[in-house]
């Protein structure tokens, strides 16, 4: 249409210029010979009604050329769009409908009388305009379902002359429902039947044959294995023991679902076969690859964070996420000293093949991370390489330590500047990560980037912000601490190390804050390391002194532990509402003197930093503290967890943490 105008406006500029040239020649013509003038004048007149004329009878003819046009495609478009097979109409984003197409009036004609299809088009015309003004794309795809069928919609729109009432564009749009329900019944039936890849292993295998008599023994495996294989039937799979104490197991995804919404059940089913035994199992499912194999290595990858989480549990990754189901129990301390010594061996090559070593803790460092970043310092000298310690020694956590640290001669030996510890690293440089595995948590992130050679000595229960690619890894979340696990190191290895006093009662001093005393997840190796570092000479009391509270930071304390409140019968909640760049520390002693309370099972004590809310969390049991602080990005022990949350208040973190609270316990009541 724009087209035809164009052509009429043409066709009357051409005649306007001819009429002023005309015009030009006849004035020219005048001023020769005047008696011409009048001629002139009569002979352009006739001129000018012969084009008017002429320019008419030309606009009448194209525009009815035009009107006979538009007619024809006006009946082929409607033509088009009565036989349309697709159902379509034509709609006004103010709701206004102008026109339905036959296809589109039978597909919705028989639906419920509950079900009005314009409630559908207002939803969906919402949407689609919504998308128009912000994304501006010429055609636009939804999806929606109507009563028991599932439509995709295209969409095609042009401006409308009409305005809103706020003077703002409205749409003419053109929507196609195509009827996508098979499809998608496919594509779902495509999906439930693709494989999942399952790995379970009984925990306390070794412990239970052990035990038990051989019949007894033969008896309670075989009552496991049963439980197994019915479990894994019940949910359409099927299950193949591939060790003594491991099995794998393989199932359609269709039946994924069910399985999480029984939490898992597997895991309670075992529980209960002798309460005598306490059998557990760890398992690991997983979805995600294209291959039988590529299932099978993510389901071990997932296994390893369960083992690290201390067993008795279950993991499921899919779409990229982990889910945790289980770990409510302690863990039973299940380690030998073979691997230890294995991992010591380990350790000295890799230190004797590198150029220097450094060792980084966590961030805020506390006693048990820069004891064990000492005592691997006096072992890497003892091998004769240079090594360096990457810490914010300072930090207010490690208390009266740090004055006792001044003293010796450590100023060339801990790094707390970035860039010197960067300009220090090489690719042959080996470093040593301790009392953490989160790539989140460690003190400079960048330096794990800088070199291949990592090694990781951790105690915590293993979470997925993991180290990959770790050279070695002494992960034992059966030990009370990483200052343990570097004295069980220092214990096997070949060279002699000769520790300083200070680095025997730093090793000490982790172990003795980190076990609160020697009363919270201590076994059997605890005291031997324990027992190990007294050989050289331990001061129990002036490690004892180091961490002692004052007068003013134990009245702090006590008055919040003073206003403490108390839910669900057992659990104690408290907050220091002070701006405290040391309020961790505060939250922790905290939360450790709520717990000497009777009746109190568990605590919580929530500080803020000043640019973080932090949480603190124990518990003497009864209550997986890591299990509640996880769901806030937390982590730590079933009797010992923290997190810390950003952007919100301290009223707001302590609202978050009774949520997760319910929610741990609507999941245990399950």
């Amino acid at each position: 249409m724009n087209n035809d105008n164009k052509l009429v406006n043409s066709l009357v500029s051409k005649s306007k210029l001819y009429l002023v040239l005309i015009a030009l020649l006849l004035i020219k013509l005048c001023t020769y010979e005047k008696d011409f003038i009048l001629p002139a004048i009569i002979f352009y007149v006739l001129i000018v009604i012969y084009t008017v004329l002429i320019n008419s009878k030309k606009k009448s003819e194209i525009e009815s050329h035009i009107e006979e046009v538009a007619i024809g495609m006006n009946f082929a478009v409607r033509n088009y769009l009565n036989k349309s097979p697709i159902p379509l109409i034509v709609i006004e984003t103010d709701g206004n409908i102008i026109f339905k197409s036959p296809s589109f009036i039978k597909e919705f004609s028989n639906l419920n009388q509950d079900i009005d299809i314009n409630t559908y088009l207002e939803s969906i015309i919402k949407e689609i305009k919504l998308e128009i003004e912000n994304i501006e794309k010429k055609e636009i795809t939804k999806q929606i379902t109507i009563e028991n069928k599932i439509y995709k919609v295209f969409c095609e729109y042009s401006v409308s002359k009409k305005r809103d009432k706020r003077k703002r564009k409205e749409y003419v749009l053109t929507l196609y429902f195509i009827d996508d329900t098979k499809y998608n019944e496919l594509f779902d039936k495509y999906i439930g039947e693709k494989n999942c890849m399952g790995i379970a292993v009984i925990d306390n295998y070794d412990e239970i044959t052990q035990r038990l008599l051989s019949e007894e023994k033969l008896q309670v495996i075989a009552s496991v294995e049963k439980v197994i294989y019915d479990w894994a039937s019940s949910t359409g799979g099927v299950i193949v023991k591939s060790d003594r104490d491991m099995f794998v197991y393989m199932f359609e995804q269709k039946y994924l679902a069910d399985i999480e919404k029984n939490k898992i059940q597997l895991l309670d089913l075992v529980k209960e076969i002798d309460s005598n035994t306490a059998i557990t199992l760890s398992i690991s499912i997983s979805n995600e690859g294209q291959t039988y194999y590529e299932r099978y290595k993510s389901a071990m990858a997932g296994l390893d964070i369960v083992l690290g989480r201390g067993g008795d549990q279950a993991i499921v990754r899919k779409d990229g996420k982990y889910k945790f189901y289980g770990g409510t129990t302690l863990e039973v301390e299940k380690r030998t000293k073979v691997k230890a010594r294995i991992v010591a061996h380990t350790l000295e090559d890799l230190i004797k093949d590198s150029d220097k070593v450094m060792i980084m803790g966590h961030k805020n460092g506390d006693i048990d991370s820069l004891g064990s970043s000492l005592g691997l310092y006096r072992l890497s000298k003892a091998i004769g390489k240079d090594a360096y310690v990457v810490s914010d020694v300072f930090g207010a956590s490690l208390g009266k330590f740090v004055d006792t640290l001044k003293e010796e001669e450590y100023n060339n030996v801990i790094i707390e500047d970035e860039k010197e510890a960067i300009s220090e690293i090489t690719e042959n440089t080996l470093l040593i990560v301790v009392d953490t595995h989160k790539k989140s948590l460690v003190q400079m992130p960048e330096l794990l980037d800088k070199t291949n050679k990592i090694v990781i000595i951790d105690h915590h229960r293993k979470s997925t912000d993991f180290i990959e690619n770790a050279a070695l890894t002494f992960h034992e979340v059966y030990a009370s601490s990483a200052a343990e696990l570097v004295t069980e190191i220092i214990q096997y290895i070949d060279t002699e190390v000769n520790l300083s006093n200070i680095e025997v009662e730093a090793l000490y001093g982790g172990i003795m804050v980190d076990t609160k005393n020697f009363t919270f997840k201590t076994g059997v190796r605890t005291f031997e390391a324990a027992a190990y570092l007294r050989k050289f000479g331990v001061d129990i009391i002036k490690v004892k002194k180091w961490f002692q509270s004052d007068l003013e930071s134990y009245n702090v304390i006590a008055d919040v532990v003073k206003k403490t409140e108390v839910i669900e019968d057992s659990i104690g909640i408290s907050i220091y509402d002070i701006e405290d760049k040391n309020a961790s520390i505060i939250c922790a002693k905290a939360a450790d003197e709520l717990l000497t309370i009777s009746d109190i099972t568990a605590s919580f004590v929530i500080g803020n930093t000043g640019d973080k809310i932090c949480i603190s969390g124990r518990s003497i049991g009864n209550i997986n503290v890591q299990v509640i602080l996880e769901k806030l990005g937390g982590g730590g022990h079933i009797t010992l967890a923290g997190a810390q949350l950003e952007g919100v208040t301290l009223d707001e973190a302590k609202q978050e943490l009774i949520n997760r609270i319910n929610e741990y316990f609507a999941e245990t009541a399950e």
